[in-house]
């Protein structure tokens, strides 16, 4: 098992409050237990998204499409604090300011695995622009390939190819586009 099956998630109640701890590992044994995470949306200068295929390696949706970066903070950490963390660590990205735009609940069973999503995901943008460095450094032991896609775009694959994509995925766009509105 990984190191990172080993590390703590905060358990959350169905309106976010902190309400214990578990690893990575047990949080998402079925039927799964809630905890928070944060989903990234990482947008460039003509309003295209970020998409990273998880590497095959992943014990949840692996070689999926999914938004820019996912992670779970560690108990009491600050959601913002995880996901610049995690940028880095999948993607090599250290500069980009985020805000958070929503919250977005669900839950989901990997099909080929068994193993279970039930997060409270806190859903955070950040615009991505070529003065802001450009370029991407992903760690292949978390991230296949990426691609910039349209809004509109993405719409359209997600209607047509549903499971080549995260499940968790239209539900972090909507919230996206529900704060643009």
């Amino acid at each position: 098992m990984s190191p990172r099956e080993q590390q703590l998630v905060e358990l959350v109640d169905t309106v976010g409050g902190a309400v214990g701890a578990a690893t990575v590992d047990e949080a998402h044994r079925a039927p799964g237990r809630l905890h928070r995470a944060f989903s990234v949306m990482l947008v460039d200068d003509d309003g295209r998204v970020l998409l990273q295929q998880r590497a095959a390696v992943k014990t949840r949706f692996a070689l999926r499409w999914a938004n820019a970066c996912c992670g779970h903070p560690a108990p009491g950490e600050a959601v913002t604090d995880a996901a610049r963390r995690r940028m880095a660590e999948e993607l090599g990205v250290t500069t980009v300011p985020l805000r958070e735009v929503g919250v977005y609940v669900y839950q989901a069973a990997d099909p080929a695995t068994g193993r279970v999503e039930y997060e409270y995901d806190h859903v955070l943008v950040g615009s991505f622009t070529a003065s802001a460095g450009g370029a991407f450094a992903v760690d292949p032991a978390e991230v296949a390939a990426v691609e910039w896609v349209t809004a509109e775009g993405l719409a359209a694959r997600l209607s047509q190819t549903p499971d080549l994509y995260a499940p968790w995925l239209a539900g972090v766009v909507a919230a996206w586009q529900g704060s643009s509105a």
